[in-house]
């Protein structure tokens, strides 16, 4: 049997605009420490990097920094807040399940590779009522890895039951981008996410606008892929 095709994505600033709830779980944490709030549109950048990361990033922000310590329990109280408000902003990216729906039509699974944690995946796309487009949600503490380490979209493939050759990334920074060139993976960037550097200038193999160009984006890619490998 032949092992279908795999489109592979990242969650925060591409499959879904989280920012808003992501923030404002911030916000909470850096104004019960008596510090300014970080602004929603300077933001969108510190995501991407995981919850710990966020949180450093709003304290840089203000010239602090932390102990592990601190940094533990400021965490755990940022998962607490944000996991009760997680899907009260957020939405899907204009076009998903459009897109979606066109490629499961042309015989393509789906996946989640995130650097979120796997069970606050997996309630944000339940609120949203997107779990059951996806084969795989797969998150930083899954493989006990994150991106771009490259074991965890490896190991993401292959729960999915796809397979590298024929596998595309989807993503908005860094990691995604990191990610798909350790593995081997094509990978496409999207410019409506999360990075404050360009998605252009971390060189995908191709970069869309918006999620109604992924289909095709998706086609352009695939005659570029390996032959479907097939089942031992």
């Amino acid at each position: 049997m032949a092992i279908p095709p795999l489109v592979v994505f990242d969650l925060d600033g591409t499959l879904v605009d989280t920012a808003p709830d992501l923030i404002a779980a911030l916000n909470v944490v850096l104004d019960r420490q008596g510090l300014p709030p970080v602004p929603l549109a300077s933001a969108r950048g510190m995501i991407g990097a995981g919850a710990r990361r966020l949180i450093e990033r709003g304290f840089e922000a203000d010239g602090r920094s932390m102990t592990p310590a601190e940094l533990d329990r400021l965490t755990g109280e940022f998962i607490s807040y944000y996991a009760d408000h997680i899907a009260d902003q957020s939405r899907p990216f204009e076009g998903l399940e459009a897109a979606l729906d066109q490629l499961a039509g042309r015989g393509f699974g789906f996946a989640v590779c995130t650097n979120k944690l796997e069970w606050l995946s997996r309630r944000l796309l339940d609120r949203l009522d997107l779990s059951e487009r996806f084969l795989a949600v797969c998150g930083a503490d899954t493989f006990g890895v994150g991106k771009p380490d490259p074991t965890i979209l490896r190991q993401t493939i292959l729960r999915a039951g796809g397979h590298p050759s024929t596998s595309i990334m989807v993503g908005d920074s860094g990691p995604d981008i990191g990610v798909a060139r350790r593995a081997g993976v094509k990978v496409i960037g999207v410019e409506f996410g999360y990075t404050e550097v360009p998605i252009a200038d971390l060189a995908p193999d191709l970069v869309i606008a918006a999620m109604a160009e992924l289909p095709s984006a998706v086609d352009r890619l695939q005659p570029r892929l390996s032959g479907l490998p097939k089942d031992a």
